[in-house]
């Protein structure tokens, strides 16, 4: 166990995977490295290793009180939202890894110990194709015949819970601006779920991601038209901002609506909470400001009795450190794991950490897992260099 350890460095590299996943190390003088990571893209990776101004000769063991630091400090450039928040998110999640390693015990004790010993994941799969190998000019992919198959795959593969996307075919309507779904639209997305549900039946749960697409009117008329099908929740049916929207979505059907992915920090999500415009949250801990973020945002859910989701576009890494937030929370509802279609997902780590329809909660100290230099290296995007070692 080490006490007394200061930072020396903060690095970073960006792996091209289905997403770009934006990896952070934070080292000390103790010869013991934290891994963290922050979603997406260059820009991120930049803020995170510029973070090394403000933590050099830090004790990394004062989480909280660094994370603050780099919120008030970094505040002029939107240190509460987008690039700069992503990039504090994942500094954060590599100093609770350091600091785990440090005291020897895992990170889900640092957040006040597990409730559960395993954490239900829901498997990302786009539409009748995965994201990134979908023909988007191929109607097809986007059939509701498509969807079925692919949902029918999932559950082949051992899961119980999915995801799709029901705004995926948009390219194919008039306009793409307006956030008007017509009654032909309404029904065709309709008929989407209405196909996934009915090939599933109860072998699982599914869900339908609409990515803030419409207006209130079309959300409310989307919501209502799939009441009638077993639909576990319509995630994002309309931009979550202005709670008032989300608020009267919500209110206007019995479909379950799920929002949060776009908001930061639990101050973005306190008048949704509050107002109880939502009926499930889902934040991304990478994202939207870290684990203790997103232990505030569940505890605030808690009161209101919303349960909480998580979002995850990320590498095992910070899909571990979900888990153990997500360990952390008495209100958490499921994870979600978007690389399905990366073989190699689980090789960043030494192996996939999903078993079965769920991942094992680690024990060991910090996130639990170590990075595969060789294979991050091998799948770096463009331009970028590996970490140190050490």
């Amino acid at each position: 166990m080490v006490r007394d350890a200061e930072i020396t460095d903060v690095q970073t590299c960006v792996v091209n995977g289905n997403f770009d996943w934006t990896l952070v190390r934070v080292y000390t003088d103790a010869g013991i490295v934290g891994i963290g990571e922050a979603i997406l893209g260059e820009r991120v990776a930049d803020i995170a290793a510029d973070t090394i101004e403000l933590l050099r000769g830090e004790n990394p063991l004062n989480v909280s009180r660094l994370t603050e630091l780099l919120y008030r400090r970094l505040s002029y450039t939107g240190g509460n939202a987008g690039g700069v928040t992503a990039a504090i998110s994942g500094v954060e999640i590599a100093l609770f890894d350091l600091t785990g390693k440090l005291l020897e015990i895992p990170i889900h004790q640092l957040l006040g110990g597990k409730f559960r010993e395993d954490v239900c994941v829901y498997v990302d799969s786009h539409a009748g194709a995965h994201l990134r190998s979908a023909e988007l000019n191929d109607e097809s992919v986007f059939s509701p015949t498509a969807y079925a198959d692919a949902a029918e795959a999932v559950v082949e593969d051992g899961f119980d819970a999915m995801k799709f996307d029901l705004d995926a075919a948009e390219q194919f309507q008039e306009d793409v601006w307006n956030r008007h779904l017509n009654t032909h639209a309404v029904s065709q997305k309709a008929n989407i779920v209405k196909a996934v549900t009915e090939r599933v039946g109860d072998q699982a749960d599914v869900a339908f991601d609409c990515h803030w697409s419409y207006g209130t009117d079309s959300a409310i008329r989307l919501a209502r038209s799939i009441e009638d099908y077993d639909v576990w929740f319509l995630e994002d049916p309309c931009p979550p901002e202005n709670a008032v929207v989300p608020a009267a979505v919500t209110t206007a059907t019995e479909t379950p609506i799920c929002t949060g992915e776009s908001l930061y920090r639990a101050s973005g999500f306190l008048e949704l909470i509050t107002s109880q415009s939502v009926d499930i949250v889902q934040p991304d801990p990478p994202k939207c400001g870290g684990l203790r973020e997103t232990r505030r945002i569940a505890e605030l859910a808690d009161l209101y009795e919303i349960p909480l989701a998580l979002h995850n576009v990320a590498s095992p890494i910070g899909t571990l450190a979900c888990v153990h937030v997500a360990a952390a929370c008495s209100n958490f509802l499921a994870l979600e794991y978007h690389a399905r279609e990366v073989e190699w997902w689980g090789d960043l780590i030494g192996g996939n950490p999903i078993d079965g329809k769920a991942i094992p909660v680690p024990d060991a100290p910090g996130l639990g897992v170590d990075l595969d230099l060789d294979v991050v290296e091998s799948h770096l995007s463009d331009g970028e260099t590996l970490f140190d070692e050490m």
